[in-house]
């Protein structure tokens, strides 16, 4: 599929898509994977082994690759699935749309990686041996306040982005292009630095989408704009292409289209299509398509 025509909407699943889409062709890819919250996954049995763009020896273990400071991925994986008995089949899931998404990338590309609590830390240590420790370029907390409480322990309120650059000598970002935000002490400031505002941190409070509000799309896991959009303005300039292959209610997609991105979303539930084709049904320009397992429209 060559990434030459119009911004794509693909009904499929996505690692059927994937293998279709050119090397190197998206400057950021942004994934929000489904939750490891106990919930059955569709797991596909394909293993990718990819490391700094070389592959094992053909005689490897198809998951004996060399990570940081020497490991071993295989040993590392290993000792992850004593401490969690999910994890394999989570992993299973992930690890061969990961491994595309990075092959996606371009040189100056940017993966963020959209996870929860329960799984931050092991993607952490895996992402690490999968694809180097030098590329990982932050943890972004992004915390809000809203939902149900509990009195047993501290209410969970954040999720976890991880930050991942395909070169670290190369990597494309913009803090100048990104929006301010007030200070939260503007006493403590001069009046010129309170009234231009203050760059993100790697924490970032922003609230959730508003049942009320004009983003809402009725699609139970869609992420507000405000977070995106800090995501594109940072990793991408005006032209380049971004990839969302978990895409459900489509924001990775309003937001590039809004800030002059090209863009492909990829989702295999219908109920999120539909969504989107509600969303985009004003932006003429989007084009929807459907792949047959094992292929995609060119």
């Amino acid at each position: 599929m060559a990434l030459d025509g119009p911004d794509r909407i693909i009904h499929a699943d996505n690692l059927d898509v994937l293998p279709t889409l050119p090397d190197g062709a998206f400057t950021l890819v942004y994934l929000d994977p489904p939750f490891n919250t106990g919930r059955p996954q569709t797991r596909q049995s394909v293993r990718h082994v990819r490391l700094d763009g070389h592959t094992a020896p053909a005689e490897a273990s198809a998951l004996a690759v060399t990570g940081f400071g020497g490991q071993r991925y295989e040993r590392i994986r290993g000792d992850l699935m004593r401490y969690d008995d999910r994890f394999d089949d989570y992993w299973g899931f992930l690890e061969p749309r990961l491994t595309e998404a990075w092959r996606l990338l371009a040189d100056d590309g940017t993966l963020y990686l959209h996870l929860d609590y329960r799984e931050a830390h092991y993607a952490k240590v895996l992402l690490d041996a999968l694809f180097g420790r030098e590329c990982f370029l932050n943890e972004i907390i992004w915390a809000y306040d809203y939902g149900a409480k509990t009195r047993s322990r501290w209410p969970a309120k954040h999720d976890t982005i991880l930050v991942y650059v395909k070169d670290p000598g190369r990597y494309w970002f913009d803090s100048a292009a990104v929006d301010r935000e007030p200070y939260m002490a503007p006493g403590l400031v001069t009046p010129e630095k309170a009234e231009l505002g203050k760059l993100p941190t790697d924490v970032w409070w922003h609230t959730i989408v508003s049942p009320t509000g004009r983003e809402k799309t009725g699609y139970p896991t869609q992420k507000p704009e405000g977070v995106l959009r800090r995501i594109v303005q940072a990793s991408t300039r005006p032209g380049d292409w971004v990839l969302d292959f978990f895409a459900g209610s489509g924001t990775t997609g309003a937001v590039a289209a809004t800030l002059g991105r090209r863009f492909v979303l990829v989702d295999q539930n219908p109920e999120a299509i539909e969504v989107m084709r509600a969303r985009f049904a004003a932006t003429p320009d989007v084009v929807f398509e459907i792949a047959a397992p094992g292929e995609a429209s060119a």
